[in-house]
């Protein structure tokens, strides 16, 4: 399977919500997430792949069971490049305006 784009394999809401059950609890096997999943075992399994492809989630067998890991590093990359930036700018600018209420204020 080709690499997914990260943003793709976010926008989907089954996707997100494996994700979540995977924060919630890692090591899941596929048995496992199906059971909270309001889907097809298919279903699950096409998702996971997708996110594995986008490299979000990692597998490793034991056994006979594949087990299923929430990988952080591309969302803390996507938070670092992207959202960092944005955090920059807005609290800049929330301080800016504090500054200027406490200089009217002061003024008065």
């Amino acid at each position: 399977m080709p690499e997914i784009d990260l943003f793709k394999a976010l926008a989907d809401p089954q996707r997100r919500r494996l994700l979540d059950q995977l924060h919630s609890k890692d090591g899941q096997t596929l048995s496992d997430l199906c059971q909270h999943a309001d889907m097809s075992r298919q279903a699950v399994s096409k998702h996971l792949l997708i996110l594995e492809s986008a490299n979000l989630v990692s597998t490793q067998m034991s056994g006979r069971h594949k087990h299923h890991y929430l990988n952080p590093v591309p969302l803390e990359e996507i938070s670092r490049r992207w959202l960092s930036k944005f955090k920059r700018h807005q609290a800049r600018e929330l301080i800016n305006l504090r500054d200027k209420i406490e200089e009217d204020a002061h003024d008065n």
